[in-house]
């Protein structure tokens, strides 16, 4: 099958109103299946580069391998199944939707996340959660350094080691409406995993209103 450009390519997806679509040998494209805006099933069979699945509107994304950089970043609603690890800043600035990582995240995972849902399966790196807004992310691996730096109302829950807490993160008490939060997002990710051992962190509220005492934070 002859290649076709990738500016064809988003264009063509773009502007269906539903269907399945099948993208074989990405190439490892950076900006692939950007901007959709309905309900498509995507599969993308093959690795690819930045920003793969960008701004995603009702569409459900499936890339049987690896993603580069800001895998989901800015996604509105639908969902995004990564078969293999995803680079730095994995659904950032997300809005809603959900994001699966069945692999390892690197740094940066769920940056300034604003009510999406990130479920990885394996580890995460440094600064994951910085000043995450609104939404869940799952981790049920380990994470690394600085995990929910300037952290606001987003819940992370972690079933491994986290290396360091950031700026204003704490510890906090899974309740059970947190259970019950997180039951339904390792369900609907297809992680095999018991909700009782996780534990929950979120944010302290100490950085909220500027106050000299904690000058050093900011």
């Amino acid at each position: 099958m002859a290649w076709t450009e990738l500016r064809d390519l988003n264009s063509t997806l773009q502007a269906q109103a539903g269907g399945e679509w099948v993208i074989e040998n990405p190439r490892g494209a950076h900006a692939l299946a950007v901007g959709l805006q309905a309900p498509l099933e995507v599969t993308i069979k093959g690795s690819t580069g930045y920003y793969c699945a960008g701004m995603n509107k009702e569409a459900h994304v499936h890339v049987t391998g690896s993603v580069g950089p800001g895998v989901a970043e800015n996604m509105i609603s639908g969902s995004v199944v990564v078969e293999g690890d995803a680079s730095q800043y994995a659904g950032a600035t997300g809005h809603g939707g959900l994001l699966v990582i069945k692999g390892n995240a690197s740094s940066r995972c769920g940056i300034s996340m604003k009510g999406i849902d990130i479920v990885v399966h394996g580890n995460i790196g440094h600064m994951s959660a910085f000043m995450a807004q609104s939404g869940n992310l799952v981790v049920l691996g380990d994470a690394g350094d600085a995990l929910g730096d300037s952290l606001y109302e987003a819940r992370l829950f972690v079933r491994g080691k986290v290396k360091s807490l950031g700026a204003d993160c704490i510890e906090k008490e899974m309740r059970p409406e947190h259970l019950e939060i997180l039951a339904d997002l390792l369900q609907r990710a297809g992680a095999d995993a018991d909700p009782s051992e996780f534990r929950r962190y979120g944010s302290a509220r100490k950085l909220y209103n500027f106050h000299v005492d904690h000058a050093g934070d900011y």
